[in-house]
């Protein structure tokens, strides 16, 4: 059986790049080159088994990987990568460092682990812990859509501003901007039965904003970032069974009128 590392386990070091990974492809994102004017070239968010996340450019080697962006949600290998420090200004993980592919460095797709869905999100109950060390990078979270407000026809472009609860009432602003408010919108009135149902949306990838408030504590909300934000209407996942069944037996309103199972 081969022997895999840990994105969590990775450290600087110039003289290793024996590295070898067993990831999903979290998120694609592509981005240009304004030096040279050319692209689209890819960057990849990775997540192993345990959930940790770390963001790969293959700038050195996109001969193979070409096509891999088409590829997002597989399972791959990769062998052979150099470890550079993440740049502070933008961090699209936590982790400190980035993979860079070299010219030796292959990937394979493989099998998805234990054939199932994979999707890891921070719990819920991290809302109210929310703070500006998680400005520095997305978050992913889950909650119950409430107090919905559609403004797709304004001057700044098509916006949903809608908030998420937990199973112990603490509660998130968050909005979704572009071609995803209508998405979003068209999602969430064709699970919710026209409003006659509670839904639980898992967001991945949203950038936690905050704004200083002079007469109480400041205002923090999640919105989308870039073109690598996306969010899910009760995804077929153990997780989030146990999430609909905790609300089930935590939230009055929810037991009364029920909330919409997995699809």
């Amino acid at each position: 059986m081969a022997e895999y590392d840990k994105l969590s386990e990775v450290t600087y070091n110039p003289a290793v790049r024996v590295w070898r990974f067993r990831v999903k492809l979290h998120r694609i994102y592509p981005f240009y080159s304004y030096v040279t004017n050319s692209g689209p070239y890819y960057n990849y968010i990775l997540a192993d088994e345990d959930g940790y996340k770390m963001e790969m450019n293959p700038y050195r080697n996109y001969k193979n990987f070409r096509g891999l962006e088409k590829e997002e949600g597989r399972w791959v290998e990769i062998f052979v990568v150099d470890v550079e420090r993440a740049y502070p200004c933008f961090k699209t993980t936590s982790s400190p460092f980035r993979l860079i592919a070299l010219r030796l460095t292959q990937v394979r797709i493989i099998e998805p682990l234990n054939n199932r869905l994979f999707f890891d999100f921070k719990s819920i109950h991290a809302i109210p812990r929310m703070h500006w060390r998680d400005l520095k990078y997305p978050i992913d979270t889950m909650g119950v859509v409430f107090n919905t407000e559609a403004h797709l026809d304004a001057p700044s472009g098509p916006r949903m501003e809608f908030y998420i609860r937990d199973n112990i009432d603490h509660q998130i602003r968050c909005v979704v901007t572009g071609t995803q408010a209508v998405a979003f919108r068209d999602g969430l009135d064709d699970m919710s039965g026209g409003g006659r149902r509670q839904v639980i949306v898992v967001l991945k990838m949203w950038r936690v904003c905050e704004s200083t408030n002079y007469f109480g504590p400041d205002d923090i909300w999640l919105q989308t970032e870039g073109g690598f934000a996306d969010f899910r209407f009760n995804p077929r996942l153990s997780e989030v069974e146990e999430f609909r069944q905790s609300v089930l037996n935590s939230d009055p309103y929810i037991q009364k009128y029920g909330v919409e199972g997995l699809v």
